[in-house]
Order: structure tokens, then C-alpha cells, then sequence
């Protein structure tokens, strides 16, 4: 089965097209080796994946042509334990120190803008 096609119905990236574009960036490794999008894939192979900003290391279990439900989508791979320790780790990072302006949504109140005018016009 082509590697582009197992990421997308093991449902790491919503499209085939998007899984095309990782894998020729680089962020998909096939046993720590860059591939191509026709590369065939078989069970018990290993898996690096960089999607979002999450990174996973994952142990093919079973190849499906289809796109199905994600807990039949779950069942294609397995992660291994340190993949699921560093992305527990990371998002305990996010929680605890999340993005500066993460908190903002839409547009500057007037009050807001008045500052920010107030802060640009001090330069």
C-alpha cells in the first residue's frame, strides 16, 4: 500500500494531497529513512511523523485502502511509549505556558486600540 494513501486513511492528515506535500517535506521518515509518496508500506514498519507541530513515532499494524472511522483508523498503528511520553510532555508545555496571544480573539476593543496607538506613537 503507498504511504500517502495509509496516512491519509489512518486519518494523521485530513487529505491525500496533504500527506503528499509532508512526505515530500520531509516530515514523514519511513525506518529514519526520507521517502516517496508511492513508497510501499507493510506491516511492522516504522514510522516518523511531523503533523501540526505534533510529532509521532508510530509501528504500522494493518493496512486499510479506505478511509473509516478514527477507532478503526486507530487500529492501523501503534505509538510507541516514547512518542506518547513526549507528546503528554508537550502538551503539559502548552497548558502551563501557553502562546503569547492565544488569548486574543477578533478584533481590538476600542479601549485596546487606544493603547496599542498610544504604545506605537511612544517609538
Amino acid at each position: 500500500m503507498r504511504i500517502d494513501k495509509w496516512l491519509w486513511a489512518a486519518r494523521f492528515f485530513k487529505t491525500r494531497s496533504l500527506a503528499n506535500q509532508a512526505i515530500e517535506g520531509g516530515h514523514v521518515r519511513l525506518n529514519g529513512q526520507a521517502v516517496k509518496p508511492a513508497r510501499e508500506l507493510r506491516v511492522g514498519d516504522s514510522l516518523d511523523i511531523v503533523a501540526g507541530g505534533t510529532q509521532w513515532t508510530v509501528i504500522v499494524r494493518g493496512l486499510n485502502e479506505q478511509r473509516r472511522p478514527a477507532v478503526e483508523a486507530q487500529q492501523l498503528y501503534e505509538e510507541t511509549p516514547d512518542s506518547v511520553a513526549r507528546r503528554a510532555a508537550e502538551r503539559e508545555e502548552r497548558r502551563l505556558a501557553p502562546a503569547p496571544g492565544s488569548d486574543l480573539r477578533g478584533r481590538p476593543t476600542k479601549k485596546a486600540r487606544r493603547q496599542l496607538r498610544g504604545f506605537n506613537e511612544g517609538f
